[in-house]
């Protein structure tokens, strides 16, 4: 059985053309173990499941908003013709604060029984209230690769591909360092290097505390980042693309 857990991080971001833009920022995100939590729900006083509290998270946020996580991710599994991923399900996210959050992107690691990774769904939004996922099911020398379909950033083309890269690496202390890489590759080459790192710590209402302490309405300040980083590439003169019109179904 595994437990909730709370990752203490940074998001790194490399811009490599046309202009160089670099920044880090601290930040702590959730890692949810779906079929554990499925047995075992969350009871934490300062964590909530589908309703307020200073950290929450709801289902809505995640899949098609109408199901639960797991059920909606196990669907999904079956539905790609992946049959094997039968142990854990973690959800690596941003939890709600005090009832806002914006997920650039979730990631969602699906195991096999023996604890081999099987797949992972990256789960990416944009700031137009839209979703798009990235089923990544062929784990070769533990770097997959996607081709780009969606719009994300108005400083990017809808083209390309991204390089993902997955490691958790165990610690002295018994911790896990988890780190998920997404480099993106344009028709000129690597143009944008990604990066979510941490380490795992078991969640507990104290640990939520220091999390609030040490980084306070911290999803407020992920969607401030974002237009802020906007901002100086408009300033920068790097070209702006409109976003795509959605094609017809």
């Amino acid at each position: 059985m595994n437990s909730p857990e709370l990752c203490f991080g940074m998001v790194h971001h490399l811009r490599l053309h046309p202009v160089r833009n670099n920044f880090n920022y601290g930040v702590f995100f959730l890692r949810l173990p779906l079929r554990s939590m499925e047995i075992s729900p969350l009871k934490n006083r300062l964590l909530a499941h589908n309703h307020f509290n200073l950290l929450s998270f709801y289902d809505k946020d995640y899949g098609d908003g109408k199901t639960t996580p797991l059920q909606w991710v196990e669907g999904l599994l079956k539905d790609n013709d992946i049959s094997d991923a039968d142990g854990e399900i973690w959800l690596q996210t941003f939890p709600r604060v005090l009832g806002y959050v914006f997920n650039p992107v979730s990631f969602w690691f699906c195991h096999k029984k023996d604890g081999t990774l099987r797949a992972v769904l990256c789960e990416v939004s944009n700031t137009f209230g839209e979703r798009h996922c990235y089923l990544l099911d062929q784990h070769i020398n533990n770097k997959l690769t996607a081709r780009k379909v969606f719009h994300v950033s108005p400083f990017c083309q809808v083209e390309g591909n991204y390089h993902f890269q997955f490691k958790v690496t165990q610690q002295p202390d018994g911790r896990k360092r988890c780190l998920a890489r997404i480099d993106y590759h344009d028709t000129n080459g690597p143009l944008l290097l990604t990066s979510i790192s941490g380490i795992t710590h078991k969640l507990g209402e104290r640990l939520i505390v220091q999390a609030l302490l040490r980084y306070p309405l911290m999803t407020f300040a992920v969607i401030a980042r974002i237009h802020w980083q906007a901002l100086k590439l408009w300033f920068m003169r790097v070209p702006f693309y409109s976003k795509p019109a959605l094609k017809n179904k």
